[in-house]
């Protein structure tokens, strides 16, 4: 889907933007070393891809592994870095002026914010590969028997393409493989923001299987990459998983159902077509009365799952901001989103919220690593959900699917 540029009013008010933080960085700087003509440099390299990529509504070209590690990433980390850096040097030079040396006192300021960021920077990145385990048990009152037990492997968010680290992708295969879960379950943006990324989403997980199987949604990134030639490829690459898009598939054990349900995402409503969500389509060929775990991207659709009798549901889409604090509840997407993060419950429905498998934008996670969530069904009854504590992955000789 091409993104929209940007209006006059837009474009004028982020020109001065970058104008004013570029200038006070600018003045900053060392004049002995050249400082200044460094500053521009960088300021020309990290904003001209930045432009040509709103005024052509995407890159042109797919973004090879290298464009996305040589250009792309640097762009990000500047674009963060800029607001933050010029910031601090504003506050240092009017808190310099006072004790009569401005640039000596914008430099500190400058400095300061561009050290502190640095490290949470670095601590992100390396949080961004701590693979983490995490167990959620669910009762479901009138599960049936034979489901008593049954665990549901979720992955979430990996934003596969070809800057992806193969090696961390393999061990988020080999750690699913390990835990031999019943079913896995993918919720959601699995590629990065191209079709052509889903020959490196195949290439990750389609050794993945389980005795219940392997189910896909859509996530927003997967609308944004042009969910057609998505939907085409998935379907083509991965055969034996299943692409729920306001579908079903009725299980059974023992004579018993269960449906799994999976639903469009949000953002298809602005034209992705079959990718919109659309409940009462997804939950139309369900029995009455039958058990129902849905696969929802985005958690806004909970409320109206719930609403329909759905028992849980699977989330992901938030990361929990790829910054949070666990054991206050709290993360970057709190103030944003009404249920941001981890478990919740309301009357007899529940809903847990993967903080993501891989990450968006530059690879960074502090409080929020990436996941594998263990789900175990237990019949009870009250609805309740108990989610432990994340654990790192122990390494083991199991082989990578793929590595190459």
């Amino acid at each position: 889907m091409p993104r929209r540029r940007p209006g006059r009013a837009v474009a004028l008010r982020a020109a001065l933007y970058y104008l004013l933080s570029w200038s006070v960085i600018g003045l900053l700087a060392p004049v002995s070393t050249r400082g200044r003509w460094v500053v521009l440099a960088i300021a020309i390299a990290t904003t001209a891809p930045l432009v040509a990529f709103i005024r052509n509504g995407g890159w042109r070209a797919y973004p090879t592994a290298a464009f996305r590690l040589l250009v792309v990433r640097p762009v990000l980390y500047t674009q963060l870095l800029l607001p933050l850096v010029a910031g601090g040097g504003l506050i240092g030079l009017m808190l310099g002026a006072l004790f009569g040396d401005a640039i000596a006192g914008g430099r500190i300021g400058a400095g300061i914010v561009l050290a502190v960021m640095t490290l949470l920077l670095t601590a992100g990145y390396f949080g961004s590969a701590r693979l983490v385990q995490r167990h959620v048990e669910v009762t479901v009152p009138g599960l049936p028997a034979p489901w008593d037990g049954v665990r549901i492997a979720q992955i979430s968010d990996l934003h596969v393409g070809p800057h992806t680290s193969r090696r961390f992708l393999a061990r988020v295969a080999n750690t699913v493989a390990a835990l031999a879960p019943d079913a896995i379950a993918i919720t959601g943006d699995l590629v990065d923001d191209r079709a052509e990324d889903v020959v490196h989403f195949a290439a990750a997980i389609g050794g993945l299987h389980a005795p219940l199987g392997v189910y896909l949604i859509p996530g927003n990134h997967d609308v944004y990459a042009g969910w057609d030639a998505v939907e085409e490829q998935l379907r083509t690459m991965l055969p034996a998983a299943t692409l729920l898009v306001n579908d079903a598939r009725i299980l059974t054990r023992d004579g018993a159902p269960l449906a799994i349900v999976g639903t469009g995402d949000p953002a298809g409503r602005g034209g992705g077509g079959s990718a919109a969500p659309d409940i009462d389509r997804a939950l139309h060929a369900v029995p009455p009365g039958t058990t129902i775990i849905a696969l929802a991207h985005n958690p806004a659709l909970w409320p109206a799952l719930a609403e329909r009798g759905v028992a849980l549901t699977l989330s992901g889409h938030t990361h929990w901001g790829q910054f949070a604090l666990p054991r206050l509840g709290w993360s970057l997407a709190s103030p944003f989103l009404a249920r941001a993060m981890g478990a919740h419950s309301e009357g007899n429905a529940l809903l847990y919220i993967n903080p993501g498998t891989g990450y968006w934008g530059v690879p960074f996670r502090i409080g929020a690593g990436p996941e594998v969530t263990v789900v175990t069904l237990r019949p009870g009854p009250r609805a309740a959900i108990a989610a432990g504590r994340a654990t790192r992955r122990t390494m083991s000789n199991t082989p990578a699917f793929a590595a190459d």
